[in-house]
């Protein structure tokens, strides 16, 4: 009987481990998952020194590739660059944190100054599908007027 009730103990507090784990999951915004499905990233939770580290190491791996002439694994580990989540976060924090620029509008005319923008700033920039995005549009050619005989054309973008 002893055994019995040892064992249901033991099913009780697995329970209650899983149910801690599930809850701690929950409260962790900035968590991304393997999925590919990721949650608004907030930006009090962020694990600046981590990121900072993780930027680090791909920079001095992108470095000692590029010094040892492996051309091919300094490409690779550019699009990793890229693509990672940390490279974001940094990015956007120097960007909107401590540059002196900081409260100057880009070309989008927008500053970001709280911190539940930066987040949202971080999600877009990890969302953005530029090959989705509006196409190019033409260019347009435009003769100037020379003294010469022959006009070259000027090319502008629309």
């Amino acid at each position: 009987m002893q055994e019995i009730t040892s064992v249901r103990e033991q099913d009780r507090v697995k329970e209650r481990e899983e149910q801690a784990i599930l809850a701690n999951r929950a409260e962790r915004p900035a968590e991304r998952s393997i999925v590919g499905t990721q949650r608004q990233t907030d930006w009090s939770c962020i694990n600046w020194r981590k990121a900072n580290r993780a930027v680090r190491n791909l920079r001095q791996r992108i470095f000692r590739a590029s010094q040892a002439g492996d051309l091919k694994k300094v490409r690779s580990l550019q699009k990793l660059m890229l693509r990672s989540y940390s490279n974001t976060l940094v990015s956007v924090r120097r960007v909107t944190q401590t540059n002196r620029g900081k409260y100057t509008p880009g070309v989008d005319k927008l500053v970001v100054k709280t911190p539940q923008a930066r987040g949202e700033l971080v999600d877009q920039i990890r969302t953005y599908q530029p090959w989705r995005a509006k196409p190019a549009s033409p260019t347009r050619r435009v003769y100037i007027p020379k003294p010469t005989v022959n006009s070259a054309p000027s090319v502008s973008p629309l």
